[in-house]
């Protein structure tokens, strides 16, 4: 199972958004008491916000404010103007870089910062290092469950699945009402062939969001293979209905093509595919 079909172009939206995380690290005890990391900190926002629209001009940017003395808020700039650029590996490592500075003041911040890198290390196809961003992330936000659902997209991407289903367990303990975390340990599960458990899973999440797309392929996918060919449609027909022009969407109209032709169900490594 791959990172549950994750497009290229999705956002790192169950992380928080770059402005939250500028908001968290200029919080900080040292910041708040000093006038000129306040400034830096708008600065920095007008920098990220033009990093997510013109990375180029906002990494030229923030090179010139480094030059002007804009210190670390400059560096997170350029950090996050390289992820938008595509240079993930650079952009993670930068990120890395910035935590014993930046994140100094607030664990919140340093967790931010260090999830926002292991989402680039995960871009970059580095699942080791991914990994071991969630895990430094943990050690400051420990009962973060957002934290776990990322370290178990790293670990399942590595294919160690029984791991990335324990960090869902805990995840589910902490947050019960999570759907994603249901519907990722349920692709967990289909990738280990327990097709039981993972309709158990993705009917919970169903349950508490009867209307996702992922959640309806993943369990069409799983009716198909356990024979309820006609439950499987529907799903899929729902998920074309609801969510279309979009990956989930083909993915359930390649589906409905192979049940018309006769065709084996779907493979294993047919995991929820991401927002």
């Amino acid at each position: 199972m791959t990172r549950y079909n994750v497009p290229p172009n999705r956002p790192a939206t169950r992380r928080l958004p770059a402005l939250a995380v500028l908001a968290i690290l200029a919080a900080g005890p040292a910041a708040a008491a000093d006038r000129q990391a306040v400034e830096h900190a708008r600065e920095a926002a007008a920098c990220m916000q033009l990093a997510e629209k013109r990375p180029d001009a906002a990494f030229d940017s923030a090179l010139t404010w480094e030059d002007r003395g804009g210190g670390d808020m400059a560096r997170l700039c350029q950090a996050m103007a390289l992820f938008h650029q595509g240079q993930f590996q650079a952009a993670a490592t930068r990120l890395e870089e910035l935590v014993p500075t930046l994140g100094k003041d607030t664990p919140e911040g340093a967790s931010s910062l260090l999830a926002r890198a292991g989402w680039a290390w995960l871009r970059a196809g580095d699942t080791a290092k991914a990994e071991r961003s969630y895990t430094q992330a943990l050690g400051y936000s420990p009962r973060d469950p957002e934290l776990m659902i990322d370290r178990a997209f790293a670990r399942a991407e590595a294919q160690r699945y029984w791991e990335a289903i324990e960090d869902l367990d805990r995840a589910i303990d902490l947050a019960p009402r999570r759907a994603d975390a249901y519907l990722y340990r349920a692709g967990a599960y289909r990738a280990l062939g327990n097709d039981s458990k993972a309709l158990d899973d993705v009917g919970v999440a169903l349950q508490l969001e009867p209307s996702n797309p992922e959640a309806l392929l993943l369990r069409g996918n799983l009716r198909a293979v356990t024979g309820n060919a006609e439950g499987a449609k529907a799903d899929w027909n729902s998920v074309m209905r609801i969510d279309p022009d979009t990956t989930s969407a083909r993915a359930a109209e390649d589906n409905l093509k192979r049940l018309r032709d006769g065709q084996a169900a779907p493979p294993a490594a047919g995991a929820p595919a991401a927002r």
